[in-house]
């Protein structure tokens, strides 16, 4: 399987994150990638390709263009207004306030804003649209012709909205691979996320659409974020009544038990006939990570990997979470592995 990598998503190595009321070193570093491609390397994979450039067209077709222009200008506008920091939200449209600010970039910011976890620095802009670049060559890949491909995004996708950012989330590379399948001829595509936190983002984009189908396994967000999103009882509306599911586990959750979700949503899947599988990949539910509660080992994720390719569909794999870095590589590149020794 080719990976698409850009060294791009070194533009942005945030050094702040809210956690516990203390600003701490983000999870989400660029020594995950770094990992990530020593392994495939190393396990001699496939072929690293650089991306193609695709433009801002893919993009605007899932993301709104204020949204979309805030990335762009936030870190000047931030810079210019005398900020010493990190762009970090600090207010937020909280319920009963209904206005969109269009001036003080602390207003904007917090529009924009899924939490408090992510900021904005210098090189975000052009970080966040290379790994939609990396993202929209393993579409292509696959179009012409490959089994499937792995873009290895950085910054991550699933978290982002139309038009909210968090979750060191930017651009919603899974929705935008998804859409332009969709956009070069596809009828339906298929999107299962097994990150180990909802994909809050992308069921919003895709709820009330029958063309998507749209499959999250992650932990309670009772208890962990995104929290406001991505319970069972939401499963799409209008024309999207049915095309939404999600699965959703507690903490202490063996393999034993999250498989049996996996295979209900790849019986979902194949009853549902896509033309396309779009993965957003998250090894966060592994059992040493740090921000999650499930305890996979490295051996299962061969056996994910292999369960996603007897699907038998034109795959593109797109990196999420996961962020115990010892142990990232060895288990994306198993899940690689797992997919390619499929029949």
């Amino acid at each position: 399987m080719k990976t698409v990598y850009s060294p791009l998503h070194h533009r942005r190595t945030a050094t702040s994150e809210l956690d516990g009321g203390l600003l701490i070193e983000p999870h989400e570093r660029p020594s995950r990638a770094e990992t990530i491609l020593r392994r495939v390397t190393d396990q001699a994979l496939g072929e690293i390709v650089k991306p193609d450039a695709f433009g801002l067209e893919p993009i605007l077709r899932i993301h709104t263009p204020k949204y979309v222009s805030f990335l762009e200008t936030c870190w000047q506008e931030w810079s210019s207004a005398g900020k010493p920091g990190e762009a970090i939200p600090q207010f937020w449209p909280a319920r009963g306030m209904r206005q969109r600010p269009t001036s003080d970039i602390d207003g904007r910011l917090g529009y924009y804003a899924l939490g408090a976890d992510t900021s904005i620095t210098d090189g975000t802009w052009e970080a966040a649209r290379a790994s939609v670049d990396v993202a929209l060559t393993a579409r292509k890949l696959v179009a012409n012709g490959e089994r499937a491909a792995f873009a290895l995004c950085r910054p991550p996708g699933h978290h982002a909205a139309a038009d909210l950012f968090g979750g060191y989330c930017f651009f919603n590379n899974a929705g935008i691979v998804a859409q332009a399948f969709l956009d070069q001829g596809a009828k339906r595509v298929a999107i299962l996320d097994v990150d180990f936190h909802h994909g809050n983002g992308t069921q919003s984009i895709f709820y009330d659409r029958s063309d998507v189908l749209t499959i999250s396994l992650h932990g309670d967000p009772d208890r962990v974020f995104p929290h406001f999103l991505g319970y069972e009882d939401e499963t799409g509306e209008g024309d999207g009544e049915g095309y939404n599911l999600n699965i959703v586990y507690p903490p202490g959750t063996p393999f034993s038990q999250w498989r049996e979700g996996l295979e209900t949503a790849c019986r979902r899947i194949a009853e549902f006939q896509p033309d396309a599988l779009v993965v957003p990949l998250g090894v966060d539910t592994f059992e040493g990570d740090p921000i999650s509660f499930f305890r996979l080992k490295s051996e299962d994720y061969l056996e994910v990997g292999e369960r996603l390719g007897q699907l038998g569909l034109p795959t593109v794999i797109t990196m999420e979470g996961g962020y115990d870095v010892d142990a990232i590589g060895v288990n994306v590149a198993n899940v690689l592995a797992g997919f390619d020794r499929s029949p």
